[in-house]
């Protein structure tokens, strides 16, 4: 009897053991001139690109998920695949910015808009990558500035990114404007969206809303989900309890943009613009956190919602 409960009590260890380690060792960074290359065991998970002059801000590309599915599309970084359309330029696999600082789009890529470049790493360590950030305006002035924290996680092969970003008024009062344009978003594989030659995608939100009705609507998470020839697969994006204006709303479109979005209330809900203002006075900051988790099946199947309530819980 004795023996059969050692038996069972180090099964048991062993199990805590390796799912303990898939969550963090597995993870190691390698940094290059321009990307820092996040690895689990060894195979690409994603680049954390932060020194490209082709790119507006800092971007995760690419992100390669269960079955070595890539999770978001490759224009504008690469060429296009097939079934990708070539719109929206700034649409650049996985960021955050803001389409309305102080008046400036740092969301578009144009003559006039703002630019958010790295400054410095502030951790480089483990599972987790810190840095500093300054948003740059069209004539050179820094508008503020962020300190972005980012932690990547496997299990089993599902794999997850939690995203914090600080936002600083370093130089002065900052407004995040009340529009749509914005803010923490990725671009997803094709094959993911709701339209298109090779849509095969399906969305839900926490709330129980479905497709293309999501868009506007305020949720803590939203999920797609679509088959691939090795299996279902999707990803899912958790709004953390502690964010302003909780559950956010959702720039979430049919041809491939999810977006968690707390400023566009104008838009989302047809209010006075200027609703959704958020203003952040000269010295202080204000955080946002979110989690990307890319996974094997549905909403359903892969228990969306227990996740997300786990998560909340544990991240406080």
């Amino acid at each position: 009897m004795r023996l059969v409960f050692l038996t069972i009590l180090i099964s048991h260890l062993v199990t805590a053991f390796s799912y303990a380690d898939i969550h963090a060792s597995a993870v190691s960074l390698e940094k290059g001139d321009q990307v820092v290359a996040v690895k689990v065991n060894g195979k690409l998970f994603t680049n954390y690109v932060y020194n490209d002059k082709k790119r507006a801000k800092p971007i995760l590309y690419p992100v390669i998920g269960p079955n070595e599915v890539p999770m978001t599309r490759r224009y504008p970084i690469e060429e296009a695949a097939p079934g990708e359309a070539k719109d929206h330029p700034h649409h650049a696999s996985l960021w955050y910015t803001h389409g309305e600082v102080n008046g400036i789009s740092f969301w578009h890529v144009a003559k006039n808009t703002g630019t958010i470049l790295h400054e410095k790493f502030l951790k480089l360590e483990g599972n987790t990558i810190v840095t500093r950030n300054k948003w740059v305006g069209p004539k050179g002035e820094i508008v503020c500035k962020d300190e972005t924290t980012l932690a990547f996680f496997a299990e089993g092969k599902d794999r997850a990114i939690d995203v914090s970003v600080k936002i600083i008024a370093a130089q002065g009062d900052v407004t995040f404007g009340d529009t749509k344009e914005g803010s923490m978003g990725i671009r997803s594989n094709p094959t993911l969206r709701l339209k298109g030659s090779v849509a095969k995608g399906k969305a839900i939100n926490s709330e129980g809303v479905e497709g293309r009705a999501i868009w506007g609507k305020r949720a803590a998470w939203v999920s797609y989900s679509a088959p691939f020839k090795s299996g279902s697969v999707g990803f899912s994006i958790f709004d953390h309890p502690t964010n302003l204006r909780h559950p956010t709303w959702w720039h979430a479109r049919d041809y491939g943009l999810v977006a968690a979005n707390p400023f566009g209330i104008h838009n989302f809900e047809r209010k006075p613009k200027g609703t959704g203002n958020l203003k952040i006075l000269k010295g202080s900051d204000i955080t946002f956190k979110y989690r990307f988790l890319f996974h094997e099946g549905d909403a359903e199947g892969a228990k969306i919602a227990e996740r997300y309530a786990k998560w909340a819980k544990a991240s406080k």
